[in-house]
């Protein structure tokens, strides 16, 4: 899990008016939300204000997905208009997303940057959604989460949605059956010592919980039963009846995006700082990707 720890920063505006002196602040929250083609935007009510900017050479949220091997995307310095204003009454949720503004709203100040730059940072978190956190699938204890792959088909466990392979999803095989994070209590169905998510033969019958399908191959040994009153075949073993397995079923992968920006080479009257932390997305970006190993 990567976590970014950001600062909410105040700046002063300082105006002279017959010997007095004018101070201004900006405070507003660490996160920021996005629309159109393409503007990051944050608001605040009390006094309402509003920070933005807006990219002239991106037109989609989407060009900052594209991470490297690593999962992190930074876009180095993008052009962008930096812009300040003020406004006499506080602005409607969608105020930066519609093309005509309200005229109910009146802006009144307008300060703005268009030579400013912005880096924009993308972080990818990968995970399968199987149940156990990802630090719990770290089998070996080394601290390296890429080199525990139970079933050896070229997927790390947390990634893996179904860890030992036997076609059988390692949620459905109640890895955590109180959701508690300690996995001590996993379902062990042979009472072998080898929780069913790890343990190829889940039922200790001699035949591999992925070959106890009935008649032909399907990839889900979990709708081959014989006996209602126990469940599926390979959770009894009473039935070792087999066809060998040909392929692993498909998998998915969760995917996370969390983005975050700084505003440098700000060039508004009387604001003394020229960089800004502007935040994080507000809203994580989701998808999956699929994928199914090769068959070993």
């Amino acid at each position: 899990m990567r976590k970014f720890f950001l600062i909410c920063l105040c700046f002063g505006f300082l105006t002279c008016n017959d010997g007095d002196i004018i101070t201004f602040q900006l405070d507003f929250n660490d996160t920021f939300q996005q629309c159109g083609e393409l503007v990051f935007y944050k608001t605040k009510s009390d006094p309402s204000e509003s920070l933005s900017i807006d990219f002239s050479s991106v037109t989609s949220i989407d060009t900052f997905l594209n991470v490297d091997a690593d999962g992190i995307y930074m876009s180095g310095n993008l052009a962008c208009i930096f812009n300040y204003r003020t406004y006499n009454a506080n602005l409607p949720t969608n105020y930066f997303c519609t093309n005509i503004p309200p005229s109910s709203v009146t802006i009144l100040t307008d300060d703005q940057s268009d030579g400013s730059t912005a880096q924009v940072t993308t972080v990818l978190t990968e995970d399968d959604d199987d149940g156990i956190p990802a630090a719990l699938e770290d089998i070996n204890g080394d601290g390296n989460l890429d080199n525990d792959d139970t079933d050896g088909d070229g997927i790390p466990n947390y990634l893996d949605f179904d860890d030992d392979g036997d076609n059988v999803p390692t949620t459905t095989e109640n890895p955590d059956p109180n959701n508690d994070g300690v996995l001590d209590d996993a379902q062990d169905t042979d009472m072998d010592g080898i929780p069913d998510y790890l343990d190829t033969d889940d039922d200790g019958d001699g035949a591999l919980t992925r070959d106890e399908e009935n008649d032909s191959q399907d990839q889900n040994p979990t709708n081959d039963i014989d006996n209602a009153s126990i469940g599926a075949n390979y959770l009894n073993a009473l039935f070792s009846v087999s066809v060998p397995a040909t392929a692993y079923r498909l998998h998915a992968i969760q995917q996370t995006y969390e983005i975050s920006c700084i505003v440098n080479d700000i060039q508004i009257s009387n604001l003394t700082q020229q960089s800004l932390d502007f935040g994080k997305l507000s809203s994580n970006i989701t998808s999956s990707r699929s994928l199914t190993p090769n068959f070993n």
